[in-house]
């Protein structure tokens, strides 16, 4: 009985507490869901109070590390496993007294050790064989010892230099270069450090670099870099996160604050560019060989499929050759990715300045420049050729001579690259080849010799192994000791090397990841176009542009086969290219003036044709071009290179309608998808992307 009524009593008790359960609302949490919220807020309090303490430590200037622990358990459960750190010596066996205590071990320095040095300025102590991996830009001054950032050999008393290290590339790092000190003491160094640091730094940032001073190591300023051009940049909506990327962080410490107040960030060495051990081969190499010119300044002529790491090899080549040179010449003949000029040019320049950064960032005039107007010559090779001997024409071979080509390696862009060979007589042709892409034959001497390129025949080799083209050498300005001795074309030394570089692009989307890249480089050059800073920017549509008459320049469109009475509308709100071509165009009719032809002419520079005044006869050009330069242009050559999007739609202090923005746009009209009348239908095709929303043509 007495069970009985136990059972009794139980039984609703259990039923009761059964329906509570199923009739609680859902939003209580589990026992599991509770855990993980309980160790969210003690995280976020961890780091509350971290950053309370690291702000009251910053005010008093006391070290944050003498404190108690502060990271919470959460974050200490997320750690790896580690080797537990050994433990200070014991006064026996260090040496010391025992009188006298062993001091305590001071806390870990993080490698290397960093220490904010005022607003907007960071100390980066480097000890020997150590590097820094970062992203975004700063400029880099070396206080004591030598760096070098890609490449390039930053030593004490040397200007400063500003290196960009977008998230479009390969990390950049600044590593503590190999020097040689005479036979000195650590004291000695450190006095010798200690009178270097003197005019550059307050008196505790002196006593802790000398607390943690080490024999060959590298002192660096890190100061806070701020250019017109990266302002303009940025100031397009979604591109900020070229130069810097937000990410959240449980490592808030004084170098954290250091490097924000910088506008860097601290990047994993993996992220950064690495060398394969061919790559460093070919470097030394082509150092040696340029620095000693035994027969004559080098023509170094780099080739290789698309991706493989072809222009990052030359900005390395080009910083290694300016630590023993004064000048490297660079010839420029890829159509698509240029280095130091918008998209489309064939260009010849003379660099004396390092390359520390992406193209975008180093926008330079060049000596000589023709504009293609396109990113690919699939179908206009010939006047590719003619485009590169007239520039070429121009190099006096006074200093090593780069030479950069396209990926295009397949079918005919081989016979052409071998054309390229037979004009341009390279006397070292480095091949690049990757397990990503499709292998090519190598290109040695008797490969280049025996086979046909795409304009010439094969040749059979003179007696000094060389190659004689008459009918370039007809188109080839030469001196008159020149002319009356045959052009022998002497053989090349190839060197192969093999990429291992990591590349975010892939076959789907090389194609935007490479437009991306265009649209920056326009972007870098209308930059120029901004004032110094620190004054503030101003969009394009507040500035000036300068009129110029019709009857005073000539017009060309390249890619496109367009009606007499509808080439205002292509040229209007268009990417131009400012020419000087020989004929005088003035005393013709009021215009336009139409060219017939394509000419091979010089390009100035470039610019937007912001608008057309028909009834004045006039062309509103904006251009970074100076007055004076801009009294010799007489052409405007209009190609498939194309104004980015942003600049149509996102600039500031725009109210109501967009000018040249429509959403109302037939693509069924004859002309309006690029594809009836265009002289490359392959090409214009793949380069022109129809959106819903689209630039339009009009006159004003």
């Amino acid at each position: 009985m007495a069970d009985s009524s136990l059972m009794q009593k139980r039984g609703p008790f259990r039923s009761t507490w059964a329906r509570a359960r199923k009739t609680r609302p859902q939003l209580i949490l589990s026992r599991r869901p509770r855990r993980r919220l309980r160790l969210r807020l003690l995280r976020w309090c961890g780091r509350r109070r971290l950053r309370r303490r690291l702000l009251q430590a910053q005010e008093t200037g006391a070290d944050w590390r003498a404190g108690t622990c502060l990271v919470s358990r959460a974050a200490a459960a997320r750690r790896p496993k580690t080797a537990a750190p050994s433990r200070a010596p014991s006064p026996a066996l260090s040496g010391a007294s025992d009188e006298e205590p062993a001091p305590s071990a001071p806390a870990p320095l993080p490698i290397p050790p960093l220490r904010p040095a005022g607003p907007g300025r960071a100390l980066l102590l480097l000890p020997r064989d150590q590097g820094f991996t970062f992203s975004g830009i700063c400029r880099v001054t070396c206080l004591y010892g030598q760096v070098q950032v890609l490449g390039f050999t930053i030593g004490q008393g040397q200007p400063s230099q500003d290196v960009f290290s977008t998230y479009t590339h390969s990390r950049l790092a600044i590593n503590a270069a190999h020097y040689s000190m005479p036979e000195k003491s650590k004291k000695e160094m450190k006095r010798e450090a200690r009178t270097l640091l003197r005019a550059h730094l307050k008196r505790d940032d002196r006593c802790w670099l000398m607390k943690n001073f080490s024999p060959l190591c590298s002192i660096v300023m890190l100061e806070r870099l701020k250019t017109s051009t990266v302002n303009f940049i940025t100031s397009h909506p979604g591109l900020s996160y070229v130069f810097l990327q937000e990410s959240p962080t449980f490592q808030i410490n004084t170098e954290y604050f250091a490097l924000r107040s910088v506008g860097i960030r601290r990047e994993k060495k993996k992220a950064g560019l690495r060398l394969t051990e061919s790559v460093l081969a070919a470097l030394e190499e082509l150092v040696n060989v340029s620095c000693e010119e035994v027969d004559g300044c080098p023509v170094i002529l780099v080739c290789g499929s698309q991706d493989v790491g072809k222009s990052t090899f030359n900005r390395y080549l080009i910083n290694q050759l300016l630590n023993s040179i004064p000048c490297v010449d660079y010839l420029e003949c890829d159509l698509g990715q240029t280095e130091f000029t918008p998209p489309g040019c064939i260009s010849l320049l003379n660099i004396t300045e390092p390359v520390l950064g992406p193209p975008f960032t180093h926008q330079r005039r060049p000596q000589k420049m023709v504009y293609f107007g396109r990113a690919a010559c699939k179908n206009s090779c010939e006047h590719y050729i003619e485009a590169i001997k007239y520039v070429f024409s121009s190099c006096k071979r006074e200093s090593p001579l780069i030479i950069n080509t396209m990926g295009w390696v397949t079918d005919q862009g081989l016979s052409l690259l071998v054309d390229l060979i037979r004009l341009l007589s390279p006397s070292h042709v480095v091949q690049f080849s990757s397990v990503r892409c499709k292998p090519m034959p190598s290109l040695t001497p008797d490969y280049v010799d025996g086979v046909d390129g795409l304009y010439t025949r094969s040749k059979s080799k003179c007696r000094n192994r060389g190659f004689f083209l008459a009918e370039f050498a007809e188109s080839l300005e030469f001196g008159d000791e020149e002319k009356e001795s045959p052009v022998v074309f002497p053989g090349h030394k190839l060197i192969c090397v093999q990429s291992d570089f990591v590349f975010r692009k892939t076959p789907r989307n090389r194609e935007s990841h490479n437009r991306v890249l265009r649209d920056l480089a326009v972007l870098g050059y209308l930059g120029q176009l901004q004032k110094p800073v620190p004054r503030p920017l101003h969009p394009l549509h507040g500035l000036t542009p300068y009129q110029v008459p019709f009857s005073a320049v000539a017009l060309r469109i390249i890619h496109s086969d367009v009606a007499p009475t509808h080439v205002l509308y292509a040229v209007n709100a268009s990417w131009v290219a400012l020419c000087k071509i020989l004929d005088d165009v003035r005393g013709y009719a009021d215009g336009p003036i139409l060219l017939a032809q394509t000419p091979v002419c010089d390009c100035l520079g470039f610019g937007i044709c912001r608008g057309v005044d028909v009834g004045k006869r006039l062309y509103h050009i904006l251009t970074p071009l100076p007055p004076e330069e801009l009294r010799n242009v007489n052409c405007l050559l209009v190609g498939a290179i194309s104004i980015p999007q942003c600049i149509f739609k996102s600039q500031r202090g725009l109210e109501g309608a967009i000018p040249y923005i429509t959403t109302d746009y037939n693509l069924r009209l004859p002309g309006a998808s690029g594809e009836i009348g265009a002289r490359e239908t392959e090409e214009t095709g793949k380069e022109k992307q129809h959106s819903k929303t689209r630039p339009r043509r009009k006159s004003d």
